[in-house]
């Protein structure tokens, strides 16, 4: 395997960790912005009602996403192994 082929499998491991991850960072960003918005409309400073929410969601939406998200890691893996077996080409 040359440098070349080695920068090929990092931009797509690096691309589908994007792929993987947004969806989840989005809706946690969501989130967040909802209940600031809340807090700030009700001027309560709780510190918890920042984290427990966006916990919950965020472990809601992995469970919900897990199979989407496991597809797209399969197809790097299979990917990765494929350039394997080739020889790296």
């Amino acid at each position: 395997m040359n440098a070349e082929q080695a920068l090929d499998i990092a931009r797509e491991t690096i691309f589908v960790l994007l792929i993987v991850a947004s969806p989840i960072m989005l809706i946690g960003l969501a989130v967040g912005l909802t209940v600031a918005i809340f807090q700030a409309l009700t001027q309560i400073q709780e510190v918890t009602l920042t984290f427990v929410p966006k916990i919950i969601v965020v472990f809601l939406s992995m469970l919900v996403l897990l199979p989407f998200m496991l597809n797209q890691l399969e197809g790097l893996m299979e990917t990765v192994a494929d350039r394997i077996i080739a020889g790296g080409g």
